[in-house]
């Protein structure tokens, strides 16, 4: 009998599409890349990744009232990973 992996990654679709980040309260938009996107969570690059807080939100217009709100879980150079939360 054959053990399957409940860790299994989502699937993520690659893009270099446009994203927003905003701070909690929604001020001061920043705009970021959105390298890949999966069901939960991002790959983003952003000029200054070491200034975001461990909370923020992403969205894909500068309209802070859209966009989910994510925890980043990894920094790499100019890379941020991002998990999605309620």
């Amino acid at each position: 009998m054959a053990l399957t992996s409940t860790k299994k990654r989502d699937a993520r679709k690659s893009m270099h599409q446009p994203g927003w980040i905003t701070l909690e309260g929604g001020f001061a938009a920043r705009q970021c890349v959105v390298k890949n996107l999966s069901a939960t969570g991002a790959n983003l690059t952003i000029d200054d990744p070491n200034s975001l807080p461990a909370k923020l939100r992403l969205a894909f217009s500068r309209d802070a009232r859209s966009g989910r709100s994510c925890e980043v879980v990894w920094r790499r150079g100019k890379s941020v990973g991002i998990k999605f939360v309620r």
